[in-house]
């Protein structure tokens, strides 16, 4: 799928220009003859608290610092308003758009709007199958889901628990991300269900990734499997702490390990409180960073070469990418984050988490 798998010194090379920048001569976004505007579109502020409190803050330094203009907007989950901004952001003149779509189709006919209108186009995050985004910058999405699916076992292999039932609660159908975790965890995984030193309990996929709805979700599962659920491979944080709760009305929090992904400050909480096994975290600033380096090119109507690319199942195209690796976070490294500047101490260790914090180390 991928060719040559970049680290994060991917970003230093495009921040320090060792990639190819050239003036675009292609005739697709016509960026050069307008002034440079950069309009990016997240996709809500439910399913993760990373769009707002991480992506927005980090894309606005990025842009601030280049002295490019630039308007980000949230979608909020509605396929409706998602068109609307993008159409309302071409109208005003951006040279750039940038977007994390709510599904592919959505994506792909305001990416191919953008295009027939000369508007450069990148894809952050989430690949618009079958879309026509000039770039792709996102992070190793399967080696994010094998990171999850190592540590639900290292954390049931720690609990020592034998064959144990493992519940999955995926993230949204319509999310390509969602189907890459999980290629990830099932690598990991389904070799065990195979061999029956695991047993597969109940999967379900969480439409919009909807934290509400997990929670029902998990507790529908739990009752199917008559309260024998011994790990629950959430796909993000969100997922993860709907899980803790179902489990917390049924005392058995704290016993049954349950992943996660975002490094969210609740998410890191729950780890601190030994309610949550692990998460993943993603360096959103290098991320926002790269994207952004990108996006001020094509504003100026130049290209990069990144050196790779990932292939888009349903259109065939090897799409120019930029992706990240992620790192697995447990109770021993959650300090790793707070030291990366994602989130404070002040956030993560508030109130009854201070002795937590004092006691993995986070000073």
């Amino acid at each position: 799928m991928r060719k040559g798998i970049l680290t994060i010194a991917a970003v230093g090379l495009l921040t320090t220009g060792g990639l190819t920048a050239c003036s675009d001569d292609s005739g697709d976004n016509g960026a050069a003859a307008k002034t440079p505007k950069i309009g990016v579109i997240l996709p809500d502020s439910k399913s993760s608290v990373r769009w707002e409190t991480a992506d927005r803050r980090f894309l606005e330094e990025a842009f601030k610092a280049a002295g490019v203009q630039a308007e980000i907007q949230n979608a909020q989950n509605d396929k409706t308003a998602f068109q609307t901004i993008a159409d309302q952001m071409i109208t005003s003149g951006v040279t750039v758009l940038m977007i994390v779509n709510l599904d592919s189709g959505t994506g792909k006919a305001v990416l191919d709007k953008a295009k027939s209108q000369g508007v450069a186009t990148i894809d952050y995050d989430r690949l618009t199958l079958g879309g026509s985004a000039q770039y792709y910058v996102s992070f190793d999405n399967e080696t994010v889901g094998k990171l999850q699916g190592e540590g639900l076992s290292k954390c049931l292999t720690d609990k020592g628990v034998k064959n144990p039932v493992v519940a999955y609660l995926n993230g949204s159908p319509t999310d390509n991300n969602a189907t890459l975790f999980k290629a990830g965890y099932d690598s990991v995984l389904k070799p065990k269900f195979d061999s029956k030193e695991y047993v597969k309990g109940p999967e379900d996929a969480v439409p919009a990734w909807d934290n509400a709805q997990a929670a029902t979700i998990f507790e529908q599962q739990l009752t199917k499997a008559n309260g024998k659920i011994d790990g629950v491979l959430a796909a993000n944080d969100g997922l993860g702490n709907a899980a803790i709760s179902i489990l917390k009305k049924n005392k058995l929090n704290g016993k049954v390990p349950v992943t996660g992904q975002d490094a969210s400050t609740e998410g890191l909480q729950n780890i601190l409180a030994g309610d949550q096994c692990m998460t993943v975290y993603k360096a959103v600033r290098e991320e926002a960073k790269a994207a952004s380096d990108l996006a001020i090119a094509l504003a100026k109507g130049e290209k990069k070469d990144t050196g790779q690319t990932v292939k888009d199942p349903e259109g065939g195209r090897d799409v120019p990418s930029v992706l990240l690796t992620p790192k697995a976070i447990y109770k021993e490294n959650v300090k790793d984050v707070i030291a990366d500047g994602y989130v404070t101490k002040e956030e993560v260790c508030a109130g009854a988490y201070a002795k937590l914090c004092a006691d993995a180390g986070i000073s």
